[in-house]
């Protein structure tokens, strides 16, 4: 079981936050994984460069992923996921990847 001690930060590095947002830049070399974090807050991704990523979840938690997913990603691309997972990014591409996490806070 992980407790919130086991997660790292959401990305790379946090580039902007206000009351209303808060966004994160991440950014891994290829082969590299980043940390396991929890998404507390519902997120758009925006792919800002071609390759392919993986998502690990943990047991049990609530993703729309499943336990594993891998995927092309291309510039541009954008999606939409809820608050609750708890997973770690793996660059499985040949190429370094980077994305932007837009957290959108509560009310």
């Amino acid at each position: 079981m992980t407790s919130p001690a086991d997660f790292g930060p959401i990305g790379s590095k946090v580039l902007f936050e206000n009351d209303r947002v808060r966004v994160w830049e991440v950014r891994l070399e290829p082969g590299e994984r980043g940390d396991l974090h929890r998404h507390d807050l519902d997120h758009v991704l925006v792919h800002v460069s071609p390759g392919r990523i993986a998502v690990e979840s943990a047991p049990g938690s609530p993703t729309p992923y499943g336990p594993y997913l891998e995927a092309e990603v291309a510039p541009g691309d954008v999606s939409f996921a809820r608050r609750g997972g708890i997973e770690t990014a793996i660059n499985v591409g040949t190429v370094p990847f980077h994305e932007i996490i837009v957290e959108l806070k509560d009310p």
